[in-house]
């Protein structure tokens, strides 16, 4: 697994020797030939990377909010930019470093295998990465079912249709959009959900504030809710799901989208995100905790009605609502990228054209399946703050804040007496610790919950 696709470019000439390192065409399996094709410019790496981190979970931000306080909250707000635009930045330097050297690693367990080994690759990296993006396409399925009902409700409270209704049939929407071939082909639906995140995340500050300022919402509480154990552990549980908000876990599977040559691009494309992020983040948890405290519900958007009552516009709601399910569906088919190459890879015969019937009849059957999985689950288990908070801890936490600061000193080796060194084992060492109690804060609050849980509820 993991072969490497041909990069006969600047890259290569800029190193004569790199070019004994590639593999010939027939070596490169289906997944990265037809998946992960570099096709693609730093804006389209741009649209990338803001689909998969200024999702839809952001709007739990300000429920984040209700157990850390202002002061806490607004820190791990900073911190979770600053050192995931640094990780980012770090895991993109390592793959350049080996794309000069002719060795481009289109896939997180490619590194994983050439800088710790091929066990860490095979055993862990590739297990993590797999469930978290595929929990992730779970994710936005339950969320896009609830946002539809959340606009039935509105215009027909009384109702009778079921949350699993929902999410099925907005799990037929995404098996559709499943079908689309690459990830570079979604570059124009990721410009558009650039824009949708940009949309929603305003109508959620808008909304917010316009509640926050009558005298429709909630009396303002900021105080910390439980004792000092439930504070304990809403604590890290907070700080796993800033850290899932914050996640993003294909870095490398982005970067590969990148035609060659690949230097500094993926740093612009990171600037385009991030632009986006901090006006988006910062703007949505600022004023959805103003406006409820510690009322702020795990979706923010949820605050809006209160006991079947709009505090808003009914049309705002609407509005607001459509945006994030638009946005949703393009979220979820980018997370559905790796489970697509894997596919790919092992259905897919890359000695036969892209669309003959050898590769697309395996491809239609695989992915509709895997979103058909993925629809049945997300219908079964309707707990989307629990699940938000367990993958931010099980996954996104080592892969975007652990596993960058390990690579670059691995493959760079900076001096142990370098600013660089020890700045990036205390990023490990730290993040490590908070993923570790992050998990158990995580499953404790599963176990909570778990007298509510029922399959195919209706929430």
């Amino acid at each position: 697994m993991g072969t490497l696709l041909p990069t006969l470019s600047n890259e290569t000439s800029e190193n004569p020797n790199a070019l004994q390192h590639i593999p010939n065409q027939k070596d490169v399996d289906a997944g990265a030939l037809f998946v992960l094709k570099s096709k693609g410019s730093w804006m389209h790496c741009g649209y990338h990377l803001t689909t998969s981190i200024v999702a839809p979970p952001l709007l739990s931000l300000p429920y984040a909010f209700t157990f850390l306080g202002w002061t806490v909250g607004i820190f791990c707000l900073v911190i979770g930019a600053l050192v995931t635009f640094y990780s980012y930045n770090l895991i993109s330097r390592v793959l350049e470093h080996h794309a000069q050297l002719g060795n481009r690693q289109l896939r997180f367990r490619d590194m994983a295998r050439d800088i710790l080994g091929p066990r860490w690759g095979r055993y862990f990296v590739g297990p993590i990465q797999f469930a978290v993006c595929y929990g992730a396409v779970v994710a936005c399925t339950l969320l896009g079912g609830q946002c539809m009902k959340a606009i039935y409700l509105l215009s027909n409270p009384n109702g009778t249709m079921k949350l699993y209704e929902f999410v099925i049939i907005f799990g037929c929407f995404m098996l559709i959009l499943a079908q689309t071939p690459s990830f570079h082909s979604l570059r124009h639906i990721n410009l558009v959900s650039l824009v949708l995140s940009l949309a929603y995340s305003a109508c959620a500050t808008v909304g917010s504030i316009y509640i926050g300022d009558s005298s429709k919402g909630p009396e303002k509480d900021y105080s910390l809710k439980g004792n000092s154990v439930n504070r304990l552990f809403g604590v890290f549980n907070a700080v796993a799901i800033i850290a899932t908000t914050y996640g993003n876990g294909i870095i490398p599977e982005i970067q590969a989208t990148l035609a060659p040559p690949v230097k500094g691009k993926m740093f612009k494309g990171l600037c385009v995100c991030y632009a986006v992020l901090i006006l988006t983040f910062f703007s949505v948890s600022v004023s959805g905790y103003w406006a409820f405290g510690n009322e702020s519900e795990s979706l923010i958007l949820s605050n809006f009605v209160d006991n079947g009552k709009p505090l808003v516009p009914r049309w705002f709601i609407y509005m607001t609502n459509i945006f994030t399910i638009a946005q949703l569906s393009a979220v979820g088919v980018v997370y559905l990228q790796p489970t697509n190459e894997v596919l790919e890879q092992t259905f897919g015969d890359p000695e036969s054209p892209e669309f003959s019937k050898r590769n697309i009849i395996p491809r239609v059957i695989s992915r509709s399946l895997a979103m058909t999985v993925a629809t049945i689950v997300a219908a079964m288990l309707p707990f989307f703050g629990d699940i938000n908070s367990l993958m931010g801890a099980f996954g996104f936490i080592p892969l975007d804040f652990i596993l960058p600061v390990v690579f670059y000193n691995l493959t760079f080796k900076p001096s142990k007496r370098s600013l660089i060194f020890w700045l990036n084992v205390t990023i490990a060492v730290v993040f490590s610790a908070f993923g570790a109690i992050a998990s158990i804060a995580a499953v404790r609050q599963i176990v909570l919950d778990a007298k509510n849980y029922r399959l195919f509820a209706n929430v």
